[in-house]
């Protein structure tokens, strides 16, 4: 990922309250496009710690669910095709 030289270019700092809070530079809610209520994750990666945006929780294929209608058969029916899937010799 590529920063701006601004980003680059400067180290940002925060002091770690007697609660545990930490107050994210400006620039930096700025550059990561962070609201207030917003929720970001730590992540240990290669030695280093990095905050991100946390996910939302949104399923990306909510949208999706449903458009193809019913499974003819229904819970049976499913469990019918993939007893059938496993079974065919050619799929091995």
């Amino acid at each position: 990922m590529r920063y701006p030289h601004s980003i680059l270019d400067k180290t940002h700092f925060s002091t770690l309250s007697s609660k545990g809070s930490l107050t994210v530079p400006q620039e930096i809610r700025k550059h990561l496009g962070l609201k207030p209520g917003d929720r970001v994750e730590f992540v240990v990666e290669e030695g280093r710690t990095v905050i991100r945006p946390a996910p939302t929780g949104v399923n990306p294929f909510e949208k999706f669910i449903g458009i193809a209608g019913p499974f003819p058969g229904g819970e049976e029916g499913i469990k019918a095709w993939i007893d059938d899937m496993r079974s065919d010799k050619d799929y091995e």
